[in-house]
């Protein structure tokens, strides 16, 4: 960097100082302006009795009348008065030449006018390689300038012949269209370098502007052009359209109008489509604008408002429907045929919402479908399955680009009528993120009291959904919140008994798969052992979509044997599918009976759970080790099944001399408690008297019956509570092949929603009191042989007293009995 230093007295000196606005002076420049102020006037005419040269300072804020000595630039430059013009109206009009730089080290106000004290700047010439690129860059950049710029840079074109690259610099940033803030600071920029390196940043910047000014202009010149080309050809397809005599934009109009006053829409509605429309009027036909209010006209028109199907009340039509389409399921039937009875006594009944709840494959969603058929409704199916924004019920509102109403109205468009049938698919599988909750927004849909006034964002009016009726299902009800399940005629559909699945199979599924495999007509029977060793073997479920899906494997099977054959061999082709016959058409056996164990065993005791896809058969397996009492819990359990089984353990501690048990074993032995396939969770209080009874039997060394299935919750006391899902657990002990079932006696009055040739099955106590459930439970062995069999010595004491005696355990049970 080029330093200056004060070389003589002479580069310091006094000059009149005249302060401007809106200017920068830079030397070897011509510059023209007004002086009117007194100060400035006093200053001028002193300067021009001496040697004409004077000060000039641009001010920091221009709109300043008088300003101060601080509220003006420092560095300023010393010009010299060419000429000066005194105006009618009392200003002074000044052409003054730049000479040098100059930085004010006092002002002072003397006389009326300001005087400066400056030290002036001489520029040496500068002639290096570094000042030569620069120089070629900022004249090469100018250039670019020249020519792109529309007008007034003639005198930057007479700039560039300027040999001088101080005088080239300050030339440029005089004539260049730059604030006044940018020319002070180049102003100010003593070193030459500094000053060309200042401006070739601003050519820079003022030609990137250019370019973008020229971009947009081009632009906007090619959108005019789009307009007025479309005005033109729009004006070209009216006179078209009118000689070949089609609808002209104003035909449309006037259609739309007539649409809207037949629709039958409510008042409200007709006031927003008539505004709506009055708006599109005035619009452009191809601006963007138009195309949304027509979208909104369309679908307020493209739902219906008063076009219902004419309903079924035939209460013996509809029974011949249910019956034709599903087996069993009397229970959802008598409701079905209870609304139509409600039907044809009252005009406009309050609709219900039912809900369907139960395992896969039981038939909700085709029940649904039936109940449409029955009813002579049309059918739509929301899935509701993954749905986690609020403006899939709700719709978006119309500012949103590509806005569409909710899955409601689409669905009422989509069925065409008033009073629809309406699957809500899958309901307990809704989602809530930051987008909102679905689910709270069905709360409006599924309210009787509130849906007749239903309102979808996009649509902004009050649709009555009063008419549609609704059928959610569902495979759990704990996902579902509270305040939409209060909305719900909840009907469980628990599974179906392997008698129903026999009747379902040789009914529907059978003829339906061969047909679906092109072997209707090839005298293909299945006989009831085939269809019984499918379910047996081969499936493991509540509903019947396996079923169905391993009689399509058969059927395809005999579809690809039959298509080998000749035209004259299909003629007297016939195919009988017995239980044989499926274990070589399907391979080896997937699943075998779910019978607990193939013998009584001790410490392993049967229980029943309740999972989403129906009832399960669980062994509680327990094992003694020789330890200091720790108790080990494994086989992924929740924390209330964990729980469970503490309070069993805490039951058996509390009545062990009852039970002929020590009490100090849990001193001496370490109990494992597991529940087998541990990679599935499990949780619940159910097991709790499952777990006590191996418990029991564990330090007993008395062996469970190995027919006997149980459930119920424990107390510390040894009581027996009521648990939940008794007929999924029925039918699942019922498939197993279960023939003892030990319930809580407190779940009687579940019995009555299982089917009767299931509970003819069964042996079914109910019991109030574990001591109930050993007596059950427990084989009565004497003792000579239980310490015959005895697979481990249970106790190691000397003592007699600490020898568990099964006779002892049996003699208190009966006591207690």
């Amino acid at each position: 960097m080029q330093e200056f230093h004060d070389s003589t007295p002479d580069d310091v000196a006094k000059y009149p100082m005249v302060p401007i606005r809106d200017v920068v002076v830079f030397p070897y420049t011509l510059v023209r302006f007004k002086i009117g102020r007194q100060p400035s006037v006093l200053a001028l005419q002193k300067a021009l009795l001496g040697d004409r040269i004077i000060f000039l300072a641009t001010q920091h804020d221009a709109t300043l009348e008088e300003p101060t000595p601080e509220q003006v630039y420092k560095v300023g430059t010393l010009a010299r008065i060419a000429h000066h013009l005194y105006l009618a109206d009392g200003n002074i009009k000044v052409q003054v030449e730049g000479v040098e730089r100059a930085r004010a080290v006092r002002i002072e106000d003397s006389e009326r006018y300001w005087q400066a004290t400056v030290r002036r700047f001489v520029q040496p010439v500068e002639r290096s390689s570094r000042i030569n690129a620069l120089v070629g860059r900022l004249t090469s950049l100018v250039d670019q300038y020249v020519r792109q710029a529309p007008e007034g840079v003639d005198a930057l074109h007479s700039d560039l012949q300027i040999e001088d690259p101080s005088r080239l610099a300050d030339a440029i940033a005089s004539h260049l269209k730059i604030s006044v803030e940018e020319k002070q600071a180049i102003l100010e920029a003593f070193p030459l370098h500094e000053r060309l390196l200042k401006l070739i940043e601003i050519v820079e910047i003022e030609l990137d502007k250019l370019q973008i000014d020229r971009i947009i202009q081009n632009r906007v010149k090619k959108q005019m052009e789009k307009a007025q080309r479309e005005y033109y050809l729009n004006e070209k397809i009216k006179a078209i359209n009118k000689e070949l005599g089609r609808k002209d934009e104003k035909a449309e109009l006037d259609e739309l109008k007539k649409k809207i006053e037949a629709s039958g829409m409510t008042q409200d509605a007709y006031n927003k489509a008539m505004s709506e429309l009055r708006r599109l009027e005035q619009m452009p036909p191809m601006s963007a604008e138009s195309a949304v209010s027509r979208n909104y006209l369309e679908w307020l028109l493209a739902v219906p408002w008063k076009e219902a199907s004419p309903e079924v009340r035939d209460m013996k039509y509809a029974e011949e429907v249910l019956e034709a389409d599903h087996y069993g399921l009397e229970k959802v039937k008598e409701r079905i045929l209870e609304f139509l009875a409600v039907r044809q006594l009252v005009e406009n009944p309050k609709g219900s919402i039912l809900c369907f709840v139960g395992p896969p494959g039981v038939g909700k969603t085709s029940l649904g479908r039936s109940i449409a058929r029955a009813t002579g409704r049309k059918f739509v199916r929301l899935s509701l399955g993954g749905v986690r924004d609020e403006a899939e019920i709700r719709g978006h509102r119309r500012t949103y680009i590509g806005a569409l109403p909710g899955q409601i109205i689409q669905m009422m468009k989509k069925a065409g009528t008033i009073n629809p049938l309406m699957l809500l698919d899958e309901i307990d599988k809704l989602g809530m993120d930051f987008r909102g909750d679905p689910a709270a927004a069905l709360l409006e849909v599924l309210d009787p009291e509130q849906n007749n006034t239903f309102q979808d964002h996009y649509l902004d009016v009050e649709y009555d959904l009063s008419k549609v009726m609704f059928i959610a299902t569902a495979n759990v009800l704990h996902t579902i919140p509270p305040a939409l399940q209060d909305r719900l005629e909840i009907i469980r559909l628990s599974g179906y008994t392997e008698r129903e699945k026999v009747e379902i199979a040789r009914r529907y599924l059978v003829p339906k798969q061969l047909e679906m495999a092109g072997i209707k007509n090839a005298n293909v029977v299945f006989t009831e052992d085939a269809i019984t060793t499918i379910i047996q073997n081969y499936t493991r479920e509540a509903g019947v979509r396996n079923l169905e899906r391993e009689i399509s494997s058969v059927c395809r099977k005999i579809a690809r044997k039959y298509v080998l054959l000749s035209e004259a061999e299909r003629g007297n082709f016939s195919e009988v599918v017995d239980g044989e016959k499926v274990k070589s058409l399907l391979g080896p056996i997937r699943y075998r009976s779910q019978i607990a164990n193939e013998k009584s065993e001790v410490g392993i005791a049967t229980g029943l759970a309740w999972t989403e896809v129906g009832g399960e058969v669980l062994q509680v397996e327990t094992t003694l080790m020789p330890g200091r009492g720790a108790l080990t819990l494994t086989g992924k359990l929740g924390e209330v099944m964990q729980e469970s089984m503490r309070a069993a353990m805490s039951c058996v501690r509390a009545r062990a001399k009852r039970l002929g048990i020590p009490n100090n074993f849990y001193k001496k032995y370490d109990i494992h408690i597991h529940v087998p396939e541990g990679a599935i969770p499990k949780d619940g209080p159910s097991a709790g008297i499952t777990i006590a009874t191996a418990i029991v039997s564990l330090l007993t060394d008395t062996p469970v019956r190995k027919e006997v299935a149980m459930t119920g919750e424990i107390t510390l006391r040894g009581r027996v509570l009521a648990i939940g899902g008794v007929k999924e657990k029925l039918l699942a002990a019922h498939r197993a092949g279960i023939k003892v079932v030990v319930l809580p006696k407190a779940n009687e009055k579940d019995l009555v929603e299982v089917p009767q040739e299931v509970l003819n099955t069964f042996e079914i106590h109910l019991v109030d009191s574990l001591d109930e459930v050993l007596q059950i439970a427990l084989e009565e062995t004497s003792s000579d042989k239980v310490q015959q069999e005895r697979i481990v010595p249970v106790w190691d004491s000397k003592s007699p007293e600490d020898v568990p005696r099964v006779e002892s355990c049996h003699r208190t049970l009966g006591h207690a009995r």
